[in-house]
């Protein structure tokens, strides 16, 4: 199969893809950000992989050089794209009679929840979530999968949510999100420097998971599956 990565950023959903193609198979990413990008390039491809190849364009104006793919993928794209039916419509035409266009996006609805106090998580996935709103992004989009996809003329074959469990004894990384983000977090106006005190925020999570021991889950996705009629 030949795979097309929408907003690969670094690579990550693109390595992902090396395991599951033959050698026969090709992997396409693309995305806007030339550091994002420069950085999927220069990671190491799992032995036996597909090595992916790295493009910058948008997905309005994909080279017509890249021919047709059997699959289009994506992971919290759509919730970025003012108009996510044309975004589908538009990356549709680079897709085979059949193939399959497969996206994955974000939803709050349901998160974060708890049955006993977690209020650090809470507050830091708060964060997140309010630096995306600011930015734009779609909340909700999650729950929207079924109906942009059947709009934008696709066939929906399944939908699935997925959420982040977090337990007494794993730990999902949240502090890292948040440092990762953090230049942003702060550019908006959600939280400043002082407010997260990122270097102390890891040791504080940890010790909040302990003494709750209960399950946090401060994420939820929806994937959605669909044909090219």
């Amino acid at each position: 199969m030949r795979v097309l990565d929408v907003g690969c950023g670094i690579g990550e959903v693109s390595l992902l893809l090396t395991r599951l193609l033959d050698g026969d198979g090709g992997i396409v990413g693309i995305d806007l950000a030339a550091d994002a990008l420069e950085l999927a390039r220069r990671r190491e491809v799992p032995r036996g992989g597909v090595k992916p190849e790295f493009i910058q364009c948008d997905l309005y104006s994909l080279p017509s050089s890249l021919g047709l793919f059997d699959a289009i993928v994506g992971r919290r794209v759509l919730m970025y794209q003012a108009e996510p039916v044309r975004a589908l419509r538009a990356l549709a035409r680079h897709l085979l009679p059949g193939g399959l266009m497969v996206f994955q996006e974000h939803d709050s609805t349901l998160a974060p929840t708890s049955l006993v106090p977690f209020p650090l998580h809470r507050k830091a996935t708060r964060w997140l979530q309010q630096m995306l709103a600011t930015e734009g992004a779609d909340l909700h989009m999650g729950f929207n999968l079924h109906r942009v996809f059947s709009e934008a003329g696709l066939k929906v074959e399944d939908v699935r949510g997925e959420c982040l469990v977090q337990t007494p004894d794993n730990d999902t990384g949240l502090a890292g999100i948040i440092r990762a983000c953090l230049p942003r977090i702060i550019a908006l106006g959600v939280a400043t420097a002082r407010q997260v005190g990122i270097d102390t925020l890891q040791t504080r999570l940890e010790a909040e998971r302990r003494q709750a021991q209960g399950i946090y889950v401060g994420d939820v996705v929806f994937g959605c599956v669909a044909r090219k009629r």
